[in-house]
């Protein structure tokens, strides 16, 4: 028995599974980018791709990714270290607040992919012109028709704030400053999201050397649709802030004709909001969304 016990192989280690990979920054979609796709006679390395990619990633008001198919996990994605990669993709964004892709910045796209391809080997190839502008128009047309930002100005009854003042007061409402001069944030849930409410006010004054001697009279306080989920509730937290700062700051509500609102007055907008995150879900581009992120912005 004891010569069996011996012969037992000793228990392996535990192995700790490597932690997923979590994707950060925007990725290609083909809901809402033109793709030019770059085929590869022989793998490259990622370091081999990233010494070489454009400088500057934009054409023109669009942005454009740059993404290898990994030859190790066949999943697309920016080209990193340490990876080999077997064919290449670059998409285009079709459309944003801008307005939609014309056929100048495709021109200019297909500019600057067209070296990159040349210098890593790729045959690139490109969508018709006139289709790619067809589609982007029409996307554009679909976003224009559902973009939504709500804002309300929450302005000074008596004394004026200083900025000191007003930061404090947001601060305790779960405000932050934003990465703007003049912006106080209110954060979105994951990291990396952007904000469901923006403060934003005077960025003169918020740039002014002593921060308790520039004066503020009014603040606009702004929700944009698009970009939170409707399960996080963002018109919710948008009534309650208005309430909550209004009390905070001696603040009345008003409009941008300066008439004075109640967070009461907006609650039949309830139901337009309803149709509209319904009518996005249906062109997969949900409100707080990557994509939808990035047509709406």
């Amino acid at each position: 028995g004891a010569a069996l016990a011996q012969a037992a192989p000793a228990p392996a280690p535990a192995v700790s599974a490597p932690a997923p990979v979590v994707r950060r920054g925007p990725r290609i979609d083909a809901l809402i980018d033109v793709i030019a796709t770059l085929a590869l006679d022989a793998r490259l390395s990622g370091e081999f791709i990233q010494a070489h990619l454009p400088t500057t990633r934009r054409a023109g008001t669009k942005p454009f990714l740059i993404e290898g198919l990994n030859a190790a996990t066949a999943e697309w994605e920016p080209p990193a270290p340490g990876q080999q990669y077997r064919e290449l993709q670059a998409g285009l964004q079709l459309a944003n607040r801008h307005g939609a892709l014309n056929e100048i910045e495709y021109s200019e796209f297909v500019q600057k992919l067209q070296p990159f391809a040349d210098s890593v080997g790729a045959a690139a190839e490109f969508p018709d012109m006139l289709d790619v502008v067809a589609r982007a128009k029409e996307l554009d047309h679909f976003a224009m028709q559902h973009d939504a930002q709500l804002a309300v100005q929450v302005a000074a009854r008596t004394a004026a704030w200083s900025v000191a003042y007003l930061q404090q007061a947001c601060l305790k409402h779960g405000f932050v400053p934003g990465s703007v001069p003049g912006r106080l944030v209110m954060p979105g849930a994951e990291e990396g999201a952007p904000p469901v409410l923006v403060l934003s006010f005077d960025p003169q004054a918020a740039l002014a050397e002593d921060p308790n001697g520039a004066m503020l009279q009014v603040a606009t306080l702004s929700l944009d649709i698009p970009q939170t989920a409707e399960a996080d509730n963002p018109f919710d937290t948008w009534l309650k802030a208005m309430s909550t700062l209004a009390v905070e700051l001696d603040a009345a509500l008003v409009d941008e004709a300066g008439r004075p609102v109640r967070p009461e007055a907006f609650e039949p907008i309830k139901q337009d909001l309803e149709n509209l995150y319904r009518t996005l879900e249906a062109r997969d581009l949900a409100a707080g969304s990557a994509a939808a992120r990035r047509l709406f912005s």
